[in-house]
């Protein structure tokens, strides 16, 4: 077994390869089940069963272990568990999809990527290098299918037989590089990844042991928050030992109970997946929307819907500022419209969207003033009556702090 060799991630210790914890983007102010989906790309989860007898590494070399890997075919099965603790989004989940304005897009990835924020979900992954990933997400007799080839990428909904089509990005451009759409759920690498960029010289690294995932051995890496206040206890993800992927991870919450988030592979072959995996035509009678279809119906609407972006960057926000450090980091920006939340009964919200932030939200007063906290596992969000948001993976009193200091 792995000892239990720690290594402070304290820029010296982890080079480039573990930096400072990125901001996030958050939608504001009932869109907060958007924003815990969202975090899905920020966690893991733990290995099952078995302690298999692997040579000593440390923190450090595991995380470059981790870096260097260069292994970019692979296929396999994975199982996501998510529990963040939100009321069923049911319609109001619609509304942020782009055929909210009335435009038919269900096979749009952004229809279906929320469907992730609960429940537990079976998947099917395939990758051959930066050009070529398939995702499907299996359901009961039905399935959706994301495919980038090249310069394509296609969303297939088995069940309602519609296909989304989009150009990668870069693919106008001669020698661009291709990529699929943001927002699109990632390997588990990519998912290891944005939680090690979160690490800074708050966060402890440790390595805890050993693991057998998907019948592969696997190293142990513990991320754990050295700061109070965070609504985050741990990241535990398994990292095979041979190829230095990340197989499965689990993010648990500083509340205890159900792991927030579970999600790792369940079946895993890193040989080259057949080409077929990547090709896609229209089946026949299939209604087929472009991408640009969908902008232009949004654009008529008045209201452009995009797709949940990386957790990268908040800089779009007006009045954008982070209160705080490493895991307690609060985003403070101004509310849309730079007011609070409509006064309840006066008939400027609809009554679903207020029985929402009813289920979610608990009264709070400060030095700031008063206002609403709205609440899931991981992210919290306080909207002051005077319009301000607060935002972050940290508790409610930490939440209300913050707001005070920012007076």
């Amino acid at each position: 077994m792995a000892p239990n060799d720690s290594a402070e991630t304290n820029g010296e210790a982890t080079g480039t390869v573990v930096g400072r914890r990125k901001k996030a983007r958050y939608i504001v102010p009932f869109a907060v089940a958007g924003v815990a989906a969202a975090t899905i790309g920020l966690v893991p989860a733990l290995a099952a069963s078995g302690d298999p007898e692997l040579p000593d590494i440390t923190a450090q070399e595991l995380i470059e272990k981790i870096a260097a890997s260069d292994q970019e075919q692979l296929s396999g099965t994975l199982k996501i568990s998510t529990d963040l603790g939100i009321p069923s989004l049911g319609g109001i989940a619609s509304s942020f999809a782009p055929d909210a304005g009335g435009g038919d897009a269900s096979a749009a990835p952004e229809s279906k990527l929320m469907e992730l924020a609960s429940g537990t979900h079976t998947l099917r992954v395939a990758a051959d290098g930066p050009d070529k990933q398939r995702l499907s997400i299996l359901g009961e007799g039905s399935e959706y299918s994301l495919v980038h080839n090249g310069d394509d990428v296609w969303g297939y909904d088995s069940e309602s037989n519609e296909v989304y089509h989009a150009k990668a990005e870069g693919a106008e451009r001669p020698g661009g590089k291709h990529k699929a759409p943001e927002g699109v759920p990632a390997t588990p690498k990519e998912l290891a990844d944005k939680a090690l960029a979160a690490a800074g010289d708050t966060t402890s690294v440790t390595v805890d042991g050993t693991a057998q995932v998907a019948g592969r051995d696997a190293y142990q890496l513990l991320i754990k928050p050295k700061q109070s206040g965070s609504t985050i206890g741990s990241i535990r993800v398994a990292v095979d030992s041979a190829t230095g992927v990340p197989l499965k991870f689990t993010l648990a919450t500083s509340s205890g109970g159900k792991a927030a988030v579970d999600a790792g592979f369940t079946k895993v072959d890193f040989s080259k997946p057949d080409a077929s995996s990547f090709s896609f035509t229209p089946p026949k009678g299939a209604k087929v929307t472009e991408a640009d279809e969908l902008k232009a119906a949004a654009g008529k609407d008045g209201a452009a819907r995009k797709a949940p972006k990386d957790l990268g960057a908040l800089e779009d926000f007006k009045g954008l500022d982070v209160i705080g450090e490493g895991w307690n980091a609060v985003a403070e920006i101004d509310a849309p419209g730079g007011a609070g939340l409509p006064a309840q009964g006066s008939g400027d919200m609809p009554a679903q969207a207020q029985q929402f932030l009813d289920a979610l939200g608990d009264k709070v007063t400060g030095d700031f003033g008063s206002g609403t906290v709205f609440k899931t596992r991981l992210v919290n969000a306080l909207l002051t009556d005077d319009g301000k948001v607060y935002v972050g993976a940290v508790t409610q009193d930490t939440l209300v702090k913050a707001a005070d200091a920012a007076e």
